[in-house]
């Protein structure tokens, strides 16, 4: 496991130290998921951006146009 200090302001260290207090853990794993989820967040930005650059809009409309045109199904209906 690495190590690496790390330098807060003072302010949000405390703002950082009651909301680990009302998740009660520590403040060790507060930091530690508050980095995953920032880099989950990050990671599934360009894995979105990755998709859209893939994309063909000319072949998603001929997708869509060779669905049928049919009723929703009982319970599927837009109120």
């Amino acid at each position: 496991m690495a190590h690496y200090a790390l330098r807060i302001p003072e302010s949000l260290f405390s703002y950082a130290r009651q909301v680990a207090g009302e998740e009660e853990v520590s403040m060790n794993q507060f930091f530690v998921t508050a980095i995953a989820e920032k880099v989950s967040a990050l990671k599934t930005q360009t894995y979105f951006q990755a998709r859209q650059a893939r994309g063909d809009q000319n072949a998603f409309d001929l997708w869509l146009s060779a669905s049928p045109n049919a009723s929703p199904i009982t319970g599927d209906e837009l109120s």
